[in-house]
């Protein structure tokens, strides 16, 4: 923890105050890495670039030394060069942690989901002069995906090491783009225990509040399994890394009317 304290400049006060998921409060790397994604999108205060030169002395030892690769990049034509922001850094970081995490397989199988198109569309009007919220597909897949984890709870789990940790609450991570043009995942605790409008409900204010930047550091917390959607892009299939290592994913094809 204390080497990525001090590769992000983040500070005693800061690490003092990050809510740990661990055993006994215990502050995880999950919970590190989600706190510095999450910071990344916050105004960075004088105090926060003071703090870490006050930590410097303490953190980092006198023999420590830091290898730095300089990779030259040649280019000619019609090109343009664009510096990656700090929150796609981190995110191209952990993608690459999570490779190195486990081994990744992937499989396709197609499901016929015309009943459940025809469904949304027949009660979509009622729900959401009822409800006040707009029913999309997200919800309903996170609800089928809840029922899959009850019937195979050894999917809901994550790898440290040698050891596989086996979740028991069901925290469904949904992955959701920012203006940017990055990709943050907010997470729905104990999804298990919603029905289908609480289940809207939630994936709606998360999606708002992510677009507005208005996610708490808990909200991108304490992920089990998360679902992405690269059908809403016309896609087919689709083999995602996620951004958090330990975290299985699902994948959700195009729906496709016949």
């Amino acid at each position: 923890m204390r080497s990525i304290a001090q590769q992000e400049n983040i500070s005693q006060i800061e690490l003092d105050k990050i809510q740990g998921t661990g055993e006994a409060g215990r502050v995880t790397k999950k919970d590190m890495l989600a706190y510095i994604t999450n910071r990344s999108s916050q105004p960075i205060t004088t105090q926060a670039i003071i703090e870490p030169e006050k930590q410097k002395v303490s953190i980092q030892p006198k023999e420590a030394t830091v290898a730095t690769t300089v990779v030259s990049t040649s280019v000619s034509g019609d090109t343009e060069i664009l510096e990656m922001d700090r929150m796609r850094k981190l995110i191209a970081d952990h993608m690459v942690m999570s490779k190195h995490t486990s081994p990744h397989v992937t499989s396709f199988v197609e499901a016929d989901v015309t009943n459940l198109v025809m469904w949304r569309e027949k009660v979509k009007s009622s729900f959401e002069k009822r409800e006040g919220e707009k029913i999309t597909f997200t919800p309903i897949f996170i609800e089928a995906l809840v029922k899959a984890i009850k019937d195979f709870p050894m999917i809901n789990v994550s790898l440290e090491g040698t050891k596989i940790i086996v979740k028991k609450n069901i925290n469904i991570g949904m992955a959701a783009a920012l203006p940017s043009g990055n990709l943050i995942v907010p997470v729905i605790k104990n999804a298990d225990r919603m029905n289908l409008f609480g289940l809207t409900k939630t994936v709606n204010d998360m999606a708002n509040r992510a677009r507005k930047n208005k996610l708490s550091p808990d909200d991108i917390q304490g992920g089990t399994y998360t679902l992405t959607n690269v059908g809403s892009f016309g896609n087919v299939m689709g083999t995602p890394i996620i951004n958090q290592p330990q975290v299985a994913i699902m994948a959700v094809g195009a729906i496709r009317k016949t």
